[in-house]
């Protein structure tokens, strides 16, 4: 019967580890995207971290792997690995120096969209881990660069903007959990064994 207890307590609770995360978005936009089958890698301007904004606040850099199924021109995948790091020049409140520092932990999306005007712009999305502030987090990140012609991507183009979110556990909210779960152990084993 004790075990049972003990079990369903832990079930009740992983739901609530879920939510004991929090969100960082954060923006780019401008920048040179290039690239060929060995993968695609681009540098362009911070604007946003959470809350806080400016015209510049350091630089987004990241590359992938090298392209597994489709073409540059109509899209494709690339692989993972590469690098994706994002850093601060001091400004606003931004630490100055590198903010996070991570990879592509799976495989990275290169689509294709052909506007009514037939103008050609691409998207790139892909799911990135790494260090923030020192902390192991998670993420995504959507990169949607403009042909500015009605050509397909020959190797470089334009980044129009940028949005990667980043999620962090919260050791504060994390720990206080933990803390109950021990207390209500405890609580249950005294009324079990008492």
């Amino acid at each position: 019967m004790k075990r049972f207890v003990l079990l369903a307590l832990f079930a009740l609770a992983l739901p609530l580890a879920a939510f004991a995360d929090s969100s960082i978005d954060i923006r780019n936009i401008h920048g040179t995207l290039t690239g060929s089958a060995s993968g695609l890698s681009a540098t362009s301007t911070l604007i946003g971290v959470g809350d806080i904004g400016g015209a510049n606040l350091g630089t987004v850099s990241f590359s992938t792997g090298a392209l597994t199924s489709g073409s540059l021109e109509m899209g494709g995948t690339f692989a993972a690995g590469g690098s994706f790091v994002i850093t601060g020049n001091g400004s606003n409140g931004i630490p100055n120096g590198v903010i996070f520092n991570g990879s592509f932990s799976g495989p990275v999306s290169w689509t294709l969209i052909t506007l009514p005007d037939g103008t050609h712009n691409y998207i790139l999305v892909g799911v990135i881990s790494g260090t923030l502030n020192g902390v192991q987090t998670n993420g995504v990140t959507t990169q949607l660069t403009i042909n500015t012609g009605k050509g397909f991507f020959t190797g470089t183009t334009e980044i129009s903007s940028g949005d990667t979110n980043i999620v962090v556990a919260e050791p504060g909210t994390l720990g206080l959990l933990g803390t109950g779960l021990v207390g209500i152990a405890g609580l249950l084993r005294r009324k079990i064994t008492g």
